[in-house]
């Protein structure tokens, strides 16, 4: 066994090294190029086309809204990465790490538009009518029957990755942090779970558009204001936490208390890593939910996926970095949960921590939610509909043993799993990148015309 946790961890080592994050902040800085900045420079329109898309519109062209699509899109990628990766970039990397970050997501944000146009441009119609698509199915339609083999490995990947991370992984998380927190036995957290996530996903897409539309805007607005509390506390840390964001980007970050210290190379790894791991950015899962919503044009969905990274990681990483380190306990020694815990607990002591609690479980939860979708998207792309309760019995089943086992070998091989699903995504994307830009051009062509013609 300890042979097997030692190949994995060098799979693992080489999945998430140097070359992959290269790979994928390479592939969107193309891809932003490619397209000329119109990512960033059209984020006004993506939060325009999101407020109109709350209705649902034609239901032939789509199971769920925009809205309810970019919201299950949050819902996978929200989760422990915004609370417990961030604090581990900066615990491993230092503030620095920060900064990185933020650039991973600017790039990433061309990524995510790129995989939803494509998702949604190849996407079909599955034996139940119901709309499908994601990389699996973009390389599919866009790339030919003799590419397959690279969409059935994205679609393996996927299916097996989600069990660890998107499932037990954050069901575990859940259940350490109500045991802390509460004295909730683990077991208790794995049932309860177990019974609630199975009454949301038996319900199919539609249900869980519906629960992730109600519960992930509360849940993203409640940590944002509790993190903004905590900053007004600490406003005048506020100026020497973005001095130490920008200058241990460039420098290294010496020791201090706690803190081992950190070069360069430590703070642009574990920023670009965990922001990968956080918004998703280059895994391809974005384009899997938002095939489902109502649209009638590839572009517009791509305008609102793209906010997913925006919000996950500009926003709401950058409040858990902001939080961490104007509290001053980056140098503490404490990392992961611990770390943003001990943030909030000694901002507001007595009740910090319960809110980082609070917000933990809901997170995961929500993320179970949506990696179930993304799970059951590719065991249908291999199977076909067949597979499709088999997977929500099986996935439903999985969340009480995640509760109670170690995990750290099911992460390890998740994490892994996860990473590959990027190989077949990155070169997708870059196959495809022609016909993004025809499809945005065209689009946008065509909004021109409409103003003229006003």
């Amino acid at each position: 066994m300890e042979s097997i946790n030692t190949l994995v961890n060098q799979i693992n080592g080489l999945v998430w090294g140097p070359p992959m994050l290269v790979a994928i902040l390479g592939t969107g800085l193309f891809l932003m190029v490619f397209l000329r900045f119109m990512p960033l420079l059209r984020i006004g329109t993506g939060f325009r086309l999101l407020w109109q898309g709350r209705a649902k519109g034609d239901e032939e062209s789509g199971e769920i809204s925009p809205f309810q699509a970019l919201m299950t899109c949050l819902a996978a990628t929200v989760g422990t990465g915004n609370i417990a990766g961030v604090a581990t970039a900066i615990f491993l990397g230092g503030p620095g790490a920060l900064f990185w970050m933020w650039c991973t997501a600017l790039v990433g944000m061309a990524t995510k538009y790129s995989e939803v146009v494509l998702a949604v441009h190849y996407r079909e119609k599955d034996a139940r009518k119901e709309h499908v698509g994601g990389p699996m199915y973009a390389i599919k339609n866009g790339l030919g029957k003799k590419w397959l083999w690279l969409g059935t490995a994205f679609a393996i990947f996927g299916g097996l990755a989600g069990f660890g991370i998107g499932n037990m992984v954050q069901v575990n998380s859940m259940a350490h942090a109500l045991e802390s927190t509460f004295n909730v036995p683990f077991w208790v957290t794995g049932v309860v779970t177990m019974v609630v996530t199975g009454l949301v996903i038996l319900g199919g897409i539609r249900r869980i558009g519906k629960v992730a539309e109600a519960l992930v805007p509360f849940m993203c607005v409640a940590y944002i204001i509790a993190s903004i509390a905590v900053l007004i506390i600490n406003v005048d840390a506020i100026p020497g936490a973005f001095e130490l964001i920008f200058t241990h980007a460039f420098s290294p970050a010496a020791a201090t208390g706690g803190f081992a210290g950190a070069a360069v190379m430590a703070a642009i790894r574990f920023g670009v890593a965990r922001g990968i791991f956080s918004n998703e950015a280059g895994l391809g899962t974005a384009g899997i939910a938002q095939a489902a919503g109502t649209t009638n044009s590839p572009v517009r969905s791509g305008l609102i996926g793209m906010l997913g990274t925006f919000i996950d990681t500009l926003i709401i990483c950058t409040m858990t970095g902001l939080v961490i380190i104007c509290s001053g306990v980056w140098t503490s020694g404490q990392s992961g949960a611990a770390l943003s815990a001990a943030a909030f607990e000694s901002a507001l002591p007595g009740f910090g921590a319960i809110i980082l609690s609070l917000a933990l479980v809901i997170f995961a939860y929500t993320t179970i939610l949506g990696w179930s979708y993304y799970g059951e998207r590719c065991w249908e792309f291999l199977v076909g509909t067949k597979a499709i309760l088999p997977f929500r019995i099986v996935w439903v089943l999985a969340i009480p043993f995640g509760a109670v086992a170690q995990l750290d070998f099911a992460w390890l091989v998740a994490d892994t799993l996860n990473g590959l699903m990027a190989l077949p995504n990155l070169l997708s994307l870059l196959l495809l990148s022609p016909v993004v830009v025809k499809l945005t051009r065209e689009y946008f062509a065509r909004q021109s015309s409409a103003v003229e013609a006003s």
